[in-house]
């Protein structure tokens, strides 16, 4: 199966962002808070056309990637969480970029490239 060229690929944005809270949270289950918050507010359908992929967590920071036109949607969903398997947490929206190796270099977080 060969792959889409580029002029047919969806564009997407990279957001990085903060997570605040005095416990450390794991991957999955900050994957799972923000995908049922997309979900509650933006409906099954609007969740889906936001495309969200979670690109790396460490922790405290993350990059999450998105389609280009749904950031302010994605970086409402992301102002909502507020519990994350019961530990008050609080996501702090860094910035965006278009570019993976923009959002790495400006804000220092390492992606690992593989899916």
């Amino acid at each position: 199966m060969k792959n889409l060229p580029s002029s047919l690929r969806e564009r997407k944005r990279y957001v990085a962002f903060e997570v605040l809270s005095a416990e450390k949270i794991s991957r999955s289950e900050l994957i799972n808070e923000i995908l049922a918050s997309a979900s509650s507010l933006l409906g099954d359908v609007g969740a889906n056309l936001c495309n969200l992929w979670v690109l790396n967590f460490d922790g405290k920071r993350g990059v999450l990637r998105c389609a280009h036109d749904r950031v302010s949607m994605v970086r409402a969903a992301l102002a909502t969480i507020n519990r994350v398997q019961g530990v008050r947490v609080g996501i702090h929206v860094l910035g965006t970029s278009g570019t993976v190796k923009k959002i790495t270099e400006t804000f220092m977080i390492q992606v690992d490239h593989t899916p």
